[in-house]
């Protein structure tokens, strides 16, 4: 039996998974790094960590699985989007990564609008969001001018990765087109926006197809992990698009609902020329020549996990969610809206807070807890709203993460989704589009399609309610007035603490 290995390096931890020719995962490995939070809004890591706790981690993968080291065939990677890595002429790191929830660029977003216009979603597909990698360059640029100066490439913190354990320079499209610099349409970097930005093109690595080989284990690097040195090594993508890929999501009208600490409502997309102005995010595919569209809660899971640690710390989730059997649709009139941290799509909005509204004192915790398990379906339904609002059509959605384990939420989102919601056997997201993107590259599959045929099992379906069809719609609509309506009360509340903070 041949083995591949899919490396997903997430926000809090690394986790890699050692797959066979069948899709079954046989060995997994998780270590866990910091986050650096110097102040308020900041948030960064130490890249050095990355490498550190993947040596690790593949070591004990490679040590414990009791498998021949010339069976393991190929390595692939999935990573967290948008964080920015300097190095300079020799290579080295020239500060702490800048991650993806690091909200301290808002004036370089301004900047970037101010300079662009429109000439940015035309180019990119996307407007500028604290969370993108572009508006973190031009924070370094003129926060740190003098490092800003060495600077000689920018990667993202997948690509780092590999570079130290291949040698080898390059960024995957998919990682490319959440940099805010890549030309979506011509598949380049974009000279335009260098250059209306002072920005140095000469920055931006050469750029590969996910499935790409980029080359093989350094010699070091090797021996310390325990693998042959002819181990292949493939570029790997973007997380979304790797979970997309380990959930099948390979053709046009296929979805996917992910909900992990943020959710993600992600559809495939062919047509590089369709226009959401902006709306949803549009981003390049780990597929080839493919692309998708996507729209993010900041607080799905974690507004979950907030409730939980409030209101139930000593249970499990599991008897936390068995509560939604025992409230109605619509938690007798009670709706939350998940804005705990701000919120994305569509309201790209940093102050936006969360809020219960329509609290009875008849009202229970069974209530609560599936109200907000409903208010964070809502937020996903708002993403589909768009699509469908551009004639995508979406019948049939994948849902993966915590929300695809409570049987009671999967119908909850088939209802307010209005569509049929499928669950996986095996489903391991991010880590799995990686191991997929290598057993492709190594020829074990004549296309990603047959990967996923052989890898991606569905185990039950969920039908819609026709009757919670229309009860929802009803809620849904009045959920939707609730941003505007107190918009400006958390704005001024959010004055009220920063000014009580300082």
């Amino acid at each position: 039996m041949k083995y591949v290995i899919g490396i997903d390096l997430g926000t809090s931890a690394v986790k890699v998974l050692l797959v066979n020719q069948e899709g079954t995962v046989c060995f997994e490995v998780s270590k866990e790094y910091p986050l650096i939070q110097l102040q308020s809004g900041f948030s960064e890591q130490d890249p050095e960590e990355w490498v550190k706790q993947t040596i690790s981690a593949l070591k004990d993968l490679v040590n414990r699985a009791g498998v021949s080291a010339e069976d393991i065939e190929g390595i692939s990677y999935s990573g967290q989007m948008h964080g920015l890595v300097l190095l300079d002429a020799r290579n080295q790191v020239l500060r702490n990564a800048i991650l993806w929830n690091d909200t301290r660029t808002t004036k370089q977003c301004k900047q970037i609008t101010d300079t662009l216009g429109e000439k940015l979603i035309t180019i990119t597909k996307n407007i500028p969001l604290e969370g993108f990698t572009l508006p973190k360059l031009l924070w370094v640029k003129e926060n740190e001018p003098d490092l800003f100066g060495k600077a000689v490439t920018l990667l993202l913190p997948k690509d780092y990765l590999r570079f130290r354990m291949t040698g080898s320079l390059a960024m995957d499209y998919s990682d490319a087109a959440g940099t805010l610099l890549l030309d979506v349409s011509s598949g380049a970097w974009s000279t335009e926006i260098c250059e209306m930005l002072d920005i140095p093109i000469t920055l931006c690595p050469p750029l590969v197809d996910s499935f790409d080989m980029v080359g093989t284990l350094l010699p070091g690097v090797a021996r310390e992990i325990g693998l042959s040195g002819s181990t292949k090594v493939f570029a790997g993508g973007a997380d979304n698009a790797c979970g997309a890929i380990g959930a099948g999501i390979l053709s046009d009208g296929d979805t996917m609902c992910s909900i992990g600490t943020s959710g993600v409502v992600l559809s495939y997309e062919d047509n590089k020329n369709r226009e959401f102005h902006g709306k949803v995010h549009f981003f390049n595919h780990a597929k080839g020549s493919a692309y998708y569209t996507m729209g993010v809660t900041l607080a799905a899971g974690f507004s979950l996990s907030w409730f939980k640690s409030t209101f139930a710390n000593e249970e499990s989730y599991e008897n936390l969610l068995s509560d939604l059997g025992k409230s109605p649709v619509g938690a007798r009139g009670l709706i939350f809206t998940p804005y705990l941290v701000g919120e994305r799509t569509p309201h790209a909005d940093a102050m936006i807070r969360g809020s219960f509204v329509g609290i009875d004192a008849n009202h229970q915790r069974a209530d609560f807890t599936r109200a907000v398990i409903e208010g964070i379906t809502f937020s996903l339904q708002e993403s589909i709203e768009i699509f469908r609002r551009e004639r995508k059509e979406i019948h049939r959605i994948i849902s993966i993460g915590g929300g695809a384990k409570s049987d009671d939420w999967l119908q909850i989102q088939a209802d307010i989704f209005n569509a049929t919601v499928l669950k996986l056997e095996n489903e391991q997201g991010p880590g799995m589009g990686a191991a997929m993107l290598a057993a492709y590259g190594c020829g074990w599959f004549d296309s990603l399609e047959a990967c996923a045929q052989e890898f991606t099992r569905v185990i039950k379906e969920f039908q819609p309610n026709k009757e919670n069809v229309g009860q929802y719609e009803e809620l849904y609509s009045v959920y939707k007035e609730i941003y505007p309506a107190t918009q400006s009360v958390s704005t001024e509340l959010y004055k009220f603490r920063n000014s009580k903070s300082n």
